[in-house]
Formats: C-alpha cells, sequence, structure tokens
C-alpha cells in the first residue's frame, strides 16, 4: 500500500504466511456466524419463545451492524493502524459471541449479536487490507484468493456446524465455539502482527453515518411489526407509519449530505458509472438469494420435514465446495468468453433453484433438497467473479478501495433484507393460504364427517380414553395438517418470488454491450 509505512524491521519470509493465516481463520469465524444461526433458529425460538417476526432479527441485526460499519473501517484504520483496529474488532466479537452465548431472552440475544456485528464488520475489510499490505503485488492474488477459500468454506460449513453443537450440545455454543478461536487469534495479532503509519489524515462523515445507521434498520424493524401478533392495525399502525417516515427521512438526508460532503462516508457518485449499477443491483438481489435461501431451508427441513438441525445443516455442505470450484473457472472464462454470458448463465441456475424450491411438499426428499442447493452453488460461484468484473471495470485506482467497500456494503445489506422480506411474505402468504384452506374446509359437509369418525377410530385403537378425546384429537388433526400445508405453501411462494425477482435480473445485464464489459 502506497500510504502505508511499516514501523518495525523487515520480517522473516514466514511471516507473511503466519499472519493470512491469521486473517483466514477470524474470517472464517466471523463469516461462519453469518449462516451458522440458520440450523439452530428452530431451537432457539422455542427455548426463548420469540415469533418468527422477532428470530429474524438475531441474523439481520447482526448483517445490518456488518454493513453499517463497513464504511468507517477506512477512517479508523487511518486513524489508529491496522494492528489497533483488528485487535479491537476481535475483542469486541469474542465478547459479543460469549455474551450471545449467555443471553437468557430474544431481546439481550439480538442486542449482543448486533454487537457482534460490529466487531464483525471492523474484521472483515480490515483482514483483506493487512493481507494486500503484507504480501508484495506479486503475491497479493494468491494470498486474497486463499483468503476467499476462508468464505466460501464458512458458507458450507456454518450450518453443518451449527446444526452438530444444537444436536449434541445446545445452541448457546453455536456463539461459544469463537472464544477460543477468537482469544487465539488476539494472541497471534499482538505477538506477530507489525504496526503501520498511514500518511495524512482522514475525515469521519459523522452525518452521513447516523442516518445510513437510522434508515435502514429503523424501516426493517417496521417492516417486521406489519404481521407481529403484537399489531392488529397492520400497516396503518403508529409504530409501523413511525418507523417509515422516520427511515424515508433518513433516507433522503443520507444522499444529501453524501452528495454534499468532502470526504463521504459513501461515495454515491460512483453510482453514475452504469456498469459499476447495474452490477450492484445483481449483487443485491443475489444477497437476498443466498441468505433468504439459507434461512428458509433449514426451517422448512426441521419443522416440516422432521430432520434434525445436524440434518438439515448437511444438505449446505456441497454449496459452498460447489461455488469454491466455480469461481475460478469462472474467472478464467470470463477472459475468453462475453461475461454477459456467463453472468445470465448463472442467475438463469439462480432462478431455477428458486423454482425447484417453490415445489416442495411433505413428500419431498433429500434428493432434491440437495440438487436444488448444488445448482444455487454453482449458479452463486459462477456469478460473483465476471460480476466483480463488470462493476469494478472502470474504477480507478482511488476509488478501487471506495467501490470494493460499497460493493461488500450492498451484499450484507442485501442479506439483511433478504431475510426480513421472506420473513414478511412467508407471514402473508401463511396467513393466505391458511384462510384459502379453512373457507374450502366444509365442516358440515359429509367428507368432513367421514374423515374425522376414521380418524377418531384410529385415536381410540391407539389408547384415547374415550370417544369424545378421540374425536377432539381427530379436529386438532385436521387443523395441525392445514397450519402445516399453509406453512409450506407460504414457503414455496417465497421461493417462487425470489425465482421471479433473480429472473428479472438478467434484464439489466442485457443492456451492458459487449464492449462495455470488455
Amino acid at each position: 500500500m502506497d500510504n502505508v509505512t511499516a514501523l518495525t524491521p523487515a520480517e522473516s519470509p514466514s511471516y507473511k504466511w503466519f499472519i493470512l493465516g491469521n486473517v483466514m481463520i477470524s474470517t472464517f469465524m466471523v463469516v461462519l456466524d453469518s449462516t451458522v444461526v440458520n440450523t439452530a433458529l428452530p431451537v432457539i425460538m422455542g427455548t426463548l419463545g420469540a415469533s418468527m417476526n422477532t428470530a429474524e432479527w438475531i441474523l439481520t441485526g447482526y448483517m445490518l451492524s456488518m454493513a453499517t460499519v463497513l464504511s468507517t473501517t477506512g477512517w479508523l484504520s487511518n486513524r489508529f493502524g491496522y494492528k489497533n483496529v483488528f485487535i479491537a474488532s476481535l475483542i469486541i466479537f469474542t465478547f459479543g459471541s460469549f455474551m450471545s452465548g449467555n443471553s437468557t431472552t430474544i431481546g439481550e440475544l439480538i442486542f449482543w449479536r448486533i454487537i457482534e456485528g460490529v466487531g464483525g464488520g471492523l474484521l472483515m475489510p480490515v483482514g483483506m487490507s493487512i493481507v494486500t499490505t503484507v504480501f508484495p503485488p506479486s503475491q497479493r492474488s494468491t494470498a486474497l484468493g486463499f483468503w476467499a477459500i476462508a468464505t466460501a468454506a464458512s458458507v458450507s460449513f456454518g450450518p453443518m456446524i451449527g446444526g452438530y453443537l444444537v444436536d449434541n450440545f445446545n445452541w448457546n455454543y453455536i456463539f461459544y465455539v469463537n472464544i477460543p478461536i477468537g482469544i487465539l487469534c488476539i494472541i497471534v495479532t499482538i505477538v506477530l502482527q507489525r504496526r503501520y503509519a498511514h500518511d495524512g489524515k482522514l475525515q469521519l462523515d459523522v452525518p452521513g453515518l447516523i442516518t445510513s445507521a437510522l434508515f435502514l434498520p429503523v424501516f426493517l424493524y417496521g417492516l417486521s411489526q406489519v404481521n407481529a401478533s403484537t399489531n392488529p392495525d397492520g400497516w396503518s399502525s403508529p409504530t409501523v407509519m413511525a418507523c417509515m417516515w422516520i427511515s424515508a427521512v433518513s433516507f433522503i438526508l443520507f444522499i444529501y449530505f453524501e452528495l454534499n460532503a468532502s470526504a463521504p462516508l459513501i461515495d454515491l457518485h460512483l453510482f453514475k458509472d452504469w456498469r459499476f449499477s447495474i452490477a450492484n443491483v445483481v449483487i443485491f438481489i443475489f444477497a437476498i438469494g443466498m441468505f433468504g435461501s439459507t434461512f428458509l431451508i433449514p426451517l422448512y427441513m426441521q419443522d416440516n420435514l422432521g430432520y434434525s438441525a445436524f440434518e438439515a445443516g448437511l444438505v449446505f455442505l456441497p454449496v459452498g465446495l460447489v461455488q469454491a470450484f466455480g469461481s475460478p473457472v469462472a474467472g478464467k472464462m470470463a477472459s475468453r468468453i462475453d461475461p454477459r454470458f456467463i453472468i445470465v448463465t448463472g442467475l438463469v441456475m439462480l432462478a431455477t433453484s428458486f423454482f425447484i424450491n417453490s415445489t416442495f411438499t411433505l413428500q419431498t426428499d433429500r434428493a432434491t433438497i440437495v440438487s436444488s442447493l448444488i445448482l444455487r452453488g454453482a449458479g452463486m460461484g459462477i456469478l460473483f467473479p465476471p460480476l466483480l468484473s463488470v462493476a469494478l471495470a472502470s474504477i480507478t485506482p482511488q476509488q478501487m478501495a471506495q467501490a470494493s467497500s460499497v460493493t461488500n456494503i450492498v451484499r450484507q445489506v442485501g442479506g439483511s433484507v433478504g431475510v426480513a422480506i421472506f420473513t414478511f411474505l412467508l407471514a402473508i402468504r401463511r396467513n393466505y393460504h391458511t384462510q384459502i384452506y379453512s373457507e374450502e374446509i366444509n365442516y358440515t359437509g359429509e367428507m368432513y364427517h367421514n374423515i374425522t369418525n376414521r380418524l377418531a377410530d384410529f385415536f381410540a385403537s391407539v389408547g384415547s380414553d374415550t370417544s369424545a378425546s378421540a374425536m377432539s384429537q381427530a379436529k386438532h388433526y385436521i387443523v395441525q395438517w392445514l397450519n402445516t400445508e399453509a406453512y409450506i405453501r407460504g414457503i414455496n411462494d417465497d421461493f417462487f418470488i425470489g425465482g421471479i425477482v433473480t429472473a428479472l435480473a438478467i434484464i439489466p445485464v442485457l443492456f451492458l454491450t459487449k464492449k462495455s464489459v470488455k
């Protein structure tokens, strides 16, 4: 890095590889916590008595806090140095993990997940900067390739590790597992990592930071309250309306501050480059699908198909592996054929996987679920490298750090919005199908009476005390079946909408000319 100066003598040849290993382990731990919660969510909801609308904040709170602090890492690193910021981020993340594991209420867990996300949001970009600083230009591509492996591996192993810990220990251990790793990384950083001095001082865009930290969380909170059990008024609720207004005003102010700041937190002028804008729209949709699917599928498998948490997490193992294999292949192909073709192919594969998921039933087998996820992993793998190349094609070296930060923020925000919207739509469509099924059942008809009588005879034969008790069990079973079917149909609708939106993302890609993507 041109504006970074080492403050200690030259290190041994193995120094940079020790630092890379430390950063990779730290990155793996942070990204792991974006997915490890998914398979534990049903157990956490049951243990802490949380609704779906509340529990989603275990995920969205973590990702939003990461996205919020991402844009401040440049100023913090400039002010305090890479080493100090990296140590602070590890301490915050490790302490947040410990307190998340100690939480006894859903409110406590969400709060400490937000703190944990602050540490993770600082750690990832600073870790990447450390890697590019300690490696010479000739070795940076190799080093960043290893760094990317840690991210892909955590996507594969996160749900599986979370499921194993939940099944064999307790949900608290999905957070406790970070503590020894975090302490080890802190010690290695303190003992081995060198300090660097920065030339010049950056300014912090305080108005931009405040408004950016306000508008999206407030909007998503208002959205989560629309279908909350404590809100009978829906969209007309004073809380929801207040959240929407505060969010809208904060967003307008954010745009105003960023367009007029001398050192903006996020340089919105980057979006004047239409290739950068189109690529980030696709990245946003990509993140919605990736995080939304890893949120819904474990719920479906555990709540409806009877899989254990570990079994539900195991189906995600091929996703990261296929993605890790597809990314370098796509990177090489992009230099030989039209990148638009690769991007569109990736989007078609993503959309197809969503449409496969929209046909889930109570009889769906494991092979169908795994095949859809393999297809999704392959789509994500071939989509991302050429998409990043298009996004950064005309970005100047001076803008590169800001552009990379914006792209990471877009991906994190897309993930949090994806979880929130999928949860919101699931509640709406589940209620819709429950109402439709209830209206279609003729409770006074002959068919209903025949079915309840047969079910009552079955329950009587397996141990019901009285005929009245057996009939009550029969009616309860029908209602339970109705609710299960409505829940699955709601999940199907979620994936169908996700498939449609992903397919529509192909349209802006077609506006890229062959010359522009080259």
